[in-house]
Formats: structure tokens, sequence, C-alpha cells
């Protein structure tokens, strides 16, 4: 069964805009804090990196959608063969629907996701001192 061809709610997508930029906010006033008091390091921290979980994994998810789309309605032919579409409307859709299919970003969406959610769970074992 295809996936609904539908954007996320408004609300959705502040959401997860406003996590990007608190999540990257967190990380870069790591380096002020570490003046202060080393618990609101911590917190900014794992502020941080659950914050580039989430919206790393939204980022990966929509990208992935993209990807599926153009495949899975052959829209890169679909262009190719429309004969109403002409000149540089038709490379620029063309441009459009070859780069959302090719782009490696959802590749960096994951891997940036992956490796927040293990740095995660090491964080917390550290902190809860299971290793030592």
């Amino acid at each position: 069964m295809k996936e609904l061809i539908k954007p996320n709610l408004k609300s959705i997508r502040i959401f997860f805009f406003l996590i990007g930029i608190i999540a990257t906010l967190a990380y870069r006033i790591i380096i002020v804090l570490n003046f202060y008091d080393p618990y609101w390091v911590k917190v900014a921290w794992y502020i941080g990196t659950i914050g580039f979980i989430l919206y790393f994994g939204h980022r990966f998810e929509i990208q992935r959608r993209r990807a599926k789309f153009v495949k899975d309605y052959n829209l890169i032919r679909e262009i190719e063969k429309n004969k109403q579409v002409k000149g540089e409307k038709k490379k620029a859709l063309l441009y459009i629907i070859k780069t959302t299919y090719n782009s490696k970003a959802r590749w960096n969406s994951l891997f940036i996701f992956i490796l927040s959610l293990i740095a995660l769970i090491v964080g917390i074992i550290f902190d809860l001192g299971i290793f030592g």
C-alpha cells in the first residue's frame, strides 16, 4: 500500500524546526557553560543529543519518503516524457526530482541520528556508573 502523499501538519513541522534549533543552541552553549557548572554542561548535552535524535530521525524519514515517492510514481520518467512542460521548467523539475531521489542527505541524517542515539546510550551508562 502506498504511503499517503500529505505533508505533516504545520504544528508538527514547527515542532521539529524548533527541536533542531534548540538542540543546536544547546550544543553550542556548552563551550560557555564549561566555565561555570558541569551540571549545566550535562543538561545542555542531553538536550542537544535528544534534540538531534528527534530532529535527524524526522529528517531521515521525510527524505526517505520523498525519494520513495519519486521511485514509486516514476516521477523522473513522467516529467521526461511530459510534452506540456518544456524548456527551463522541465529542467528545473527534473533537477528537483533527480536530486531528491539521488540525494545523500537522508544517509547523513540517518548517520547523525544513529550516532546521537549511541552517544545518548553511552552517556546514560556512564552517568549511571554502570561500568565504573
